[in-house]
């Protein structure tokens, strides 16, 4: 059986490098929702809130997750997915839910480095570390609750994307 995995996680984690590693190894198809979603809308995601606010936004990405979902395709999630109960509960029904979890200073250092500005619009206003350590407050427990399986994003990316791997197939390999 052909799976369906989707890549949770705040922003920074490394769900798109991941991904396309991923992708690459299970020899399925690599989706970014974000990039789905600015490609279909013709703007940024800061354009998008900016024009229309969150809660379109996160309209789009639901519509977007249930759009791209097939098998054999590894999907990388906007961090937020999660706060949607229906999305968490979709993830969860049609495909293997991987959380690649990282502490916010983790994450600040990564979007220091690579902030994307106008792909990764502030939350909050503050600081990259304190405004992921309130977005991990509020979104820890919605990517533990639908996670099939969570893998430290602290690890070298080969570790990751071999840990996932043996995952998926073992799961391919359990009689139903």
């Amino acid at each position: 059986m052909k799976q369906t995995l989707f890549i949770v996680g705040a922003r920074g984690a490394g769900k798109t490098t991941i991904g396309k590693l991923l992708s690459d190894a299970l020899s399925y198809k690599f989706i970014d929702t974000d990039e789905s979603i600015q490609a279909i809308s013709k703007m940024t995601i800061a354009d998008l809130v900016e024009q229309y606010g969150w809660e379109h936004f996160r309209q789009l990405e639901s519509q977007t997750l249930k759009a791209v979902s097939q098998s054999e395709r590894v999907i990388s999630t906007g961090g937020g997915m999660v706060l949607s109960l229906e999305n968490r509960q979709y993830m969860q029904q049609n495909g293997i839910v991987i959380y690649l979890q990282a502490s916010a200073e983790v994450l600040g250092k990564r979007l220091s480095l690579n902030p994307e500005n106008s792909q990764r619009p502030s939350l909050t206003g503050k600081s990259i570390i304190e405004e992921m350590e309130e977005v991990l407050v509020e979104r820890e427990p919605l990517y533990r609750e639908c996670a099939s399986f969570i893998v430290d994003a602290n690890l070298a990316t080969e570790d990751i994307v071999f840990r996932v791997k043996s995952y998926v197939l073992n799961q391919k390999n359990r009689p139903i």
